[in-house]
């Protein structure tokens, strides 16, 4: 059986370091995935229901601080060129395969039952919290705010917390 061959993560660690750090030289502010999907969500509520989009503060709001519109965000491409590069890196290194990975003490569907359930707490969280771990967590360590420290410490501590009751889902 051929041993797939990843990148050492101190190392991978480095670089995403140094991606964090262009990010905020060049755009002036860090990395964060969830103001991509509010751009796409408030896209389609542009689109679906215009009336709505024109008259809800949120909506209205938004798109009056993206005059360009919500999908020319930089952070939509950002979003896009992570999709993409993960898509290329596994399809190049030879481990893109469509499959579910989970415990066999569990089903397919359970394992994606709870992670979409994880997803979609995590992003209802990152909209509580004015952020995903990214932009809370990462971005705030990078300029040693206080909040960011934290947000990573509580994410973290939370997940250590929780890690016991819902291990017999991947182990």
């Amino acid at each position: 059986m051929k041993k797939n061959k990843y990148i050492n993560p101190y190392l991978g660690g480095v670089l995403l370091g140094l991606v964090l750090l262009a990010s905020n030289f060049i755009s002036g502010r860090g990395l964060g995935a969830s103001g991509a999907l509010k751009s796409v969500v408030v896209q389609g509520v542009n689109i679906i229901t215009p009336d709505h989009a024109e008259n809800a503060v949120f909506y209205k709001e938004y798109n009056d601080a993206h005059k360009k519109g919500p999908m020319k965000s930089w952070l939509v491409f950002e979003m896009l060129g992570v999709v993409v590069g993960a898509f290329v890196s596994g399809a190049l290194a030879g481990r893109l395969k469509f499959k579910v990975e989970h415990s066999p003490k569990i089903t397919s569907k359970r394992r994606l039952v709870f992670a979409l359930m994880g997803g979609v707490l995590f992003g209802f969280g990152s909209q509580l919290g004015r952020g995903c771990t990214s932009g809370s967590a990462l971005s705030g360590m990078a300029v040693l705010s206080v909040g960011g420290i934290i947000t990573m410490a509580a994410i973290f501590g939370t997940g250590y917390a929780l890690a016991y009751f819902f291990r017999k889902n991947w182990i």
